[in-house]
């Protein structure tokens, strides 16, 4: 692969295999030239409507074939796209509109009122392009179809080049605030290029994309898969499992790139029921698959390869597993991505051996450039190194090595929970967690407490059926953890908060009201007194 710039990857693989089918989505099978015209024209009707080279460009949409040839037609035109999660409030739309001075918007066929609510709220805003139904009209306001009316077929021309931006990514970082993570056209094409190296992509691939293309994993499944000239089946959710995985028989789908609360729904479905033998590889990212996960993945999938990966918006990915690697490491999340280079540094800057535990570091062509008007930020993620022009980013993540250069997750700086004078990583109570069979999915948070600083919480949805109790969760602890790691609450949920992007939203658990009364001390052979709550 040769493209410089994100939209060659459309137009190469439009040239290579015109009549091939590249988009499934909402009932309509689009060939890569019938992808291709769409986005040449939209991207014209674009330039119509004032749209010029790094303007800002939202979609506010669903996934959608509208979603998806907008974001080529907007590169074309030679703008910068945000797809913004359809779910997301318009209050918190304006907010990031104006933080990226949006000038154009697509959004679904609303309430005019709503639309002239925006133009008010976002002065930056000149156009909006309405999607689907429509119950009225406005000034500045035209419709996806009409814009594809009248245009030319062939590309206008376009004065971008690789290090000018493709796109913002917004993520939620500590504070909640969404940040406008910036990718240049450079960086998209190599974690694009890395990415489907390691994977080993082929035009025969079919990939289904459950995730929202407003997160970043759900964005490159598209990106992707234009460029190596594969067909992308493209759905709103993954809310209706069975249906997925009847798709999934019905494509023959190749590639499942999914987030462990994804694998953690298929782990409790009867998938004999399904025709998933087509299926090539799995990928898992946004957080570690827990290690019973991997193991179930590998004996409901055998004839799959199953990739564990760590990745950021901020670099897009980091390291992936070698699937060979899964039964000598499956607490690993691998190696770095080809051309890519990872360390690990204590507080005061100095790189850390195997087995010590420290910031990972990142060094690469996919380290993106820092946040959109958010100096101070990304001077805090992205710094200077020792040789000129290089950017490192820190990841805000702790890991550690083994002597053969894996990697593996320990937790996220801020998760990890300070209890009487320890600390302690969630995800090391979790693992353990996962070893009762009735656990479907589990989080753990620390939660103030005068005492002891931090106690441990945990949050435990059960597989359908089990009578799993609090009694029974601490005295599995009690076997498998030292005394300051056992958690002293625990709740039982029907369901874990998500993030729009499907990670568990530990923020709102760690704020969640108290329904527990603290356990007193457990040892593996003692009998538990009733003292947890459930919910």
């Amino acid at each position: 692969m040769n493209a410089n710039l994100v939209q060659h990857f459309l137009e190469q693989s439009a040239n290579r295999f015109p009549d091939k089918v590249a988009l499934v989505c909402d009932g309509q099978r689009l060939t890569y030239a019938q992808v291709e015209e769409r986005t040449n024209r939209l991207a014209h009707g674009l330039r119509e409507l004032g749209v010029a080279r790094g303007d800002r460009v939202a979609i506010w949409l669903h996934n959608s074939v509208e979603a998806a040839v907008a974001i080529y037609a907007v590169l074309k035109a030679g703008a910068v796209f945000t797809v913004i999660n359809a779910t997301t409030r318009p209050e918190k739309l304006a907010r990031i509109l104006n933080n990226c001075t949006a000038t154009a918007l697509f959004l679904p066929g609303r309430e005019p009122e709503q639309v002239a609510g925006l133009f008010t709220a976002v002065p930056s805003l000149r156009a909006a392009v309405l999607c689907g139904p429509q119950t009225g009209s406005l000034p500045r306001t035209v419709s996806f179809a009409d814009l594809l009316e009248g245009h030319p077929s062939y590309p206008p021309a376009c004065p971008t080049i690789d290090v000018d931006l493709a796109c913002l990514i917004y993520t939620s970082g500590s504070t909640g605030e969404p940040k406008g993570v910036m990718s240049t056209h450079a960086n998209v094409v190599f974690a694009a290029s890395s990415i489907t190296r390691y994977l080993e992509n082929r035009p025969e691939d079919v990939v289904i994309d459950v995730l929202p293309l407003s997160f970043d994993y759900g964005l490159y499944q598209w990106l992707m898969v234009c460029s190596f000239g594969g067909t992308l089946v493209l759905e709103r959710s993954f809310a209706y499992p069975a249906a997925v995985l009847q798709r999934i028989a019905e494509e023959r789908v190749t590639g499942l790139p999914g987030v462990p609360t994804l694998f953690a729904m298929l782990l409790q479905l009867d998938l004999s029921r399904f025709d998933l033998s087509s299926l090539r590889y799995l990928t898992n990212t946004a957080a570690a698959l827990p290690v019973e996960h991997i193991l179930r993945l590998r004996q409901a999938f055998p004839h799959a390869r199953l990739y564990s990966m760590y990745g950021l918006t901020e670099c897009k990915r980091v390291c992936y597993l070698p699937p060979e690697e899964l039964d000598r490491r499956p607490g690993s999340v691998g190696i770095p991505i080809p051309g890519t280079e990872v360390w690990i540094e204590d507080e005061a800057g100095n790189r850390l051996g195997p087995g010590q535990m420290g910031e990972l570091v990142v060094r690469g062509s996919h380290v993106m450039q820092g946040y959109w008007n958010d100096a101070e930020e990304t001077a805090r993620r992205y710094r200077p190194g020792r040789w000129p022009a290089e950017r490192r980013l820190y990841t805000g993540d702790l890991f550690r090595m083994d002597e053969e250069g894996f990697l593996y997750f320990v937790a996220r700086k801020d998760d990890i929970i300070k209890t009487r004078g320890e600390k302690v990583a969630p995800k090391e109570v979790e693992e353990v967690l996962y070893r009762l069979p009735e656990v479907a999915e589990v989080a753990v948070v620390g939660v103030a407490d005068e005492l002891l600083g931090q106690a441990i919480k945990a949050f435990i949805v059960c597989r359908d059926g089990s009578r799993l109790t609090a009694q029974e969760v601490l005295r599995h602890c009690a076997q498998h953890l030292e005394d300051f790691a056992r958690p002293r609450f625990v709740e039982f949920l029907t369901a874990l908060p998500r993030t729009p992007s499907g990670k568990i939203d530990r923020r709102a658990l760690a704020a969640a009201p108290l329904h527990s009364e603290p356990a007193g001390p457990v040892e593996p052979s003692d009998d538990v007194a009733p003292s947890q709550g459930q919910a």
